[in-house]
């Protein structure tokens, strides 16, 4: 068997490395956004609230640091196999928290005017 029918063309790599990286700079982002709601003054958002939205954000983002890793190998394990692709059981988890602490955010800088 030849050696080099088993690994995948080298843009599919490539792409799935790209993949992971921008899960990497989505945590960041996440992390600061995190970080800077705990910031806020404390006469912008009720200060339990504002501690909620940022342990959430900082959650969001420790979660997808720690599967980003996981997903890349599952991705690159399916290239190598020639099997379907996993499904990326991160994304709703994450769509859904952002989402969420979007909704909140709102309604708090709805309440505060």
């Amino acid at each position: 068997m030849d050696p080099s029918r088993d690994e995948p063309d080298p843009r599919f790599t490539l792409a799935n490395e790209r993949t992971f990286l921008t899960w990497l700079s989505t945590s960041l982002a996440l992390s600061a956004g995190g970080v800077a709601m705990a910031a806020v003054s404390a006469d912008v958002f009720v200060p339990w609230m504002r501690t909620v939205l940022a342990l959430t954000l900082v959650s969001l983002s420790a979660l997808c640091a720690a599967m980003a890793y996981p997903r890349w190998r599952r991705v690159q394990r399916a290239l190598r196999g020639g099997t379907p692709l996993p499904e990326p059981a991160l994304a709703p988890l994450l769509g859904y928290g952002v989402a969420a602490v979007a909704v909140l955010a709102m309604v708090l800088i709805l309440m505060s005017r």
